[in-house]
């Protein structure tokens, strides 16, 4: 029980690793080498910090990625305790005021009397118990290292980030505040377009010059993060039936139907800057300003940042992982986050979540708990680590690799209920 434990990464992986080998009175030491270095994503010294998107995505149990906070929320999940206390209206889904959120689990952890913080650069695997939590973006120098360890068994691929834009320069002659179909509240802001300001928009878009890429002799774009002018070359209509779908957004005033909708999010808790849903792009800042003013309603827009990509590192985890995240080679060491092949923030804190928890528990003598794939929780682990799996590619959460209910339920909503209703049970009685 003396034996302290290295977590290496602060973003939401490693904090919630962190946060749960803590609770569980056991020492930890966080190393995070921001601010000393920064990843090119990184702009913010504080943990956890978003560098896509502000939100953490459904929080109804009716959608997958709802039933696995709803786990991590009894499993006392740090990241879902700030997410919680920071959260911005967005209709039915978890967004957060994105500083609120990384400064209040910053908070959490150094406050935290378990918990010692680090800030350097880690470029060598060290002794004793060990959770990776770098991310995608993990250091050159600790990437090599880890590629000897695991036999050179990594991915890569392209991930991108959405701009940002101040509300006071948005054109709302131009736009409303309305939830598609009218369901939730009208947390968005919606930007209409008639055919013939979509076409000039999307001529301008596919032929947009896009930022060089390094690193890599051949770029592979996770489908979830691909940048819009990538999904746009894809077919005039594309961005039509993807983030520019227009149905169920008809002016709620004046009844208008547009041709193409582009909708905004919004990123603080003062409601002061809203980021531009689906819009993760690759261009260079001077023409993500110029083509995106091109929709009517931020011709005059202010952008607070402009969209990013950059490059992300996970392992071909089906061969190197065991459902605990841990290397099959070399049980000391464990894995969480994006680099194990896990997509999405929750999905991130939550692998975290589990690689703490069952360190913590091997630590203290106690059984694992084994999360089954009813559960959320285990379905993702016992995917990420399944054998069987030959083209890995990141996953997110999906009622898809949830163990089925076994009996019929009518209705695509009342089923998914019913499978997280089921899943939520198992995680109580598992921790009761």
């Amino acid at each position: 029980m003396a034996e302290r434990v290295t977590v290496i990464g602060g973003g939401l992986a490693g904090c919630e690793a962190a946060w749960q080998l803590a609770r569980r009175e056991l020492d930890v030491t966080l190393i995070e080498m921001k601010p000393l270095k920064r990843s090119p994503a990184h702009l913010r010294d504080d943990f956890a910090e978003l560098v896509c998107s502000n939100s953490l995505r459904s929080d109804r149990l009716e959608n997958a990625v709802g039933l696995l906070k709803a786990e991590m929320r009894l499993l006392d999940s740090v990241i879902l305790q700030a997410a919680d206390e920071t959260r911005v209206d967005a209709g039915g889904a978890l967004a957060v005021d994105r500083a609120g959120f990384s400064e209040m689990v910053t908070r959490l952890i150094t406050n935290h009397p378990r918990i010692t913080v680090e800030h350097r650069e880690v470029t060598e695997i060290p002794d004793g118990h060990v959770i990776i939590a770098t991310g995608p973006l993990t250091s050159d120098a600790f990437a090599e290292t880890i590629g000897e360890t695991v036999s050179n068994g990594f991915l890569h691929f392209y991930d991108a980030a959405a701009p940002i834009v101040s509300l006071d320069s948005i054109d709302m002659s131009r736009a409303f505040y309305a939830s598609r179909y009218g369901k939730g509240t009208p947390d968005y802001i919606n930007c209409g377009m008639s055919e013939a300001e979509y076409r000039v928009f999307y001529e301008a878009l596919i032929s947009a010059e896009e930022a060089k890429v390094h690193g890599f002799e051949q770029a592979k774009v996770f489908e979830a993060c691909m940048p819009v002018e990538v999904m746009a070359r894809r077919g005039v209509d594309t961005l039509r039936y993807g983030p520019l779908k227009p149905v169920g957004l008809d002016h709620p005033e004046t009844g208008e139907r547009y041709y193409a909708v582009a909708q905004l999010r919004r990123d603080n808790a003062g409601g002061t800057m809203y980021n531009l849903v689906g819009f993760q792009t690759h261009l260079t800042f001077g023409e993500q300003k110029r083509v995106f003013s091109m929709i009517p309603a931020l011709r005059d827009a202010e952008f607070l940042r402009y969209g990013v990509m950059h490059r992300n590192t996970y392992l071909d985890s089906p061969r190197l992982l065991d459902r605990y995240y841990r290397l099959r080679a070399n049980k000391r060491i464990c894995f969480a986050g994006q680099i194990t092949g896990v997509e999405g923030y929750v999905e991130s804190a939550a692998s975290g979540l589990l690689a703490g928890l069952e360190l913590a528990r091997r630590m203290r003598g106690e059984a694992p708990l084994d999360f089954p794939n009813t559960t959320a929780m285990g379905a993702l682990a016992l995917y990420v680590s399944d054998e069987s799996v030959a083209a890995f590619q990141p996953m997110n959460v999906n009622f898809g690799i949830i163990e089925p209910l076994g009996y019929r339920v009518k209705g695509k909503a009342e089923k998914n209920a019913a499978i997280s209703a089921r899943g939520l049970g198992v995680v109580r009685g598992m921790i009761d």
